[in-house]
């Protein structure tokens, strides 16, 4: 027999789909948004000679780009209230793991992007006098910043696409919304591809917009 394709069915759950949509959204533009906060801190306190400053940071970064981010995220949602004493909220315990993991990945492309500038024009500016905040400002950020953003935009989508691994701490995203219905229908196929479809089209665009930033960069 053939499986009988029926997706008619979805539509009394349209308003649950759109919920689950912007659960992801909002988590996606909030870690992204912290992440990048977090990046620019770590990212700059890398740039520090001293031994005593960068261990501790690296050990930070390695310790997010080296365990899996589901295993984060069920770490900071089921451990870290044990290990504090502390109820935290589920939204938080559950956002903070991809908010570090973001961090962590945007530190290295904040230190990848300002090292990569000439140090030649780190010495004449140096040279001229200026001062190390003068420097960032006016010299080497604006240069640096061009050359992350493609590798910004890059993480962008692999975290947004990272937001379906709250399902498994019942964040009520787009992920955890389909599990829903399907455990109401008993329609897994006709879910979850209406699932799979929702991320490739809000997906699909970020990737053209990332591939014209780095052609305009190789340019």
């Amino acid at each position: 027999m053939f499986y009988q394709w029926d997706f008619a069915f979805l539509l009394r759950y349209t308003p649950l789909f759109w919920k689950g949509v912007l659960v992801t959204l909002a988590y996606t533009a909030g870690t992204i948004f912290l992440g990048l906060i977090i990046g620019l801190l770590i990212g700059l306190g890398r740039l520090s000679r001293s031994k005593l400053l960068n261990i501790p940071l690296v050990a930070f970064i390695e310790a997010f780009r080296c365990t899996p981010l589901l295993v984060q995220i069920v770490w900071f949602y089921f451990a870290l209230p044990i290990v504090l004493q502390v109820e935290l909220p589920d939204w938080f315990a559950a956002g903070l793991g991809l908010t570090l993991y973001m961090g962590a990945f945007a530190t290295e492309i904040f230190r990848g992007g300002i090292i990569s500038i000439d140090k030649g024009q780190w010495q004449a500016s140096r040279a001229l006098g200026m001062t190390w905040p003068e420097l960032m400002r006016n010299i080497i950020l604006p240069q640096a910043i061009k050359r992350m953003v493609p590798p910004f935009v890059n993480q962008s989508i692999i975290q947004l696409k990272n937001t379906s691994l709250l399902y498994v701490v019942a964040i009520p995203d787009l992920m955890y919304t389909g599990s829903i219905i399907v455990s109401d229908t008993f329609r897994p196929l006709e879910v979850y591809t209406v699932v799979a479809v929702s991320y490739f089209v809000i997906l699909y665009p970020l990737t053209l917009y990332a591939a014209r930033l780095e052609a305009r960069v190789d340019q």
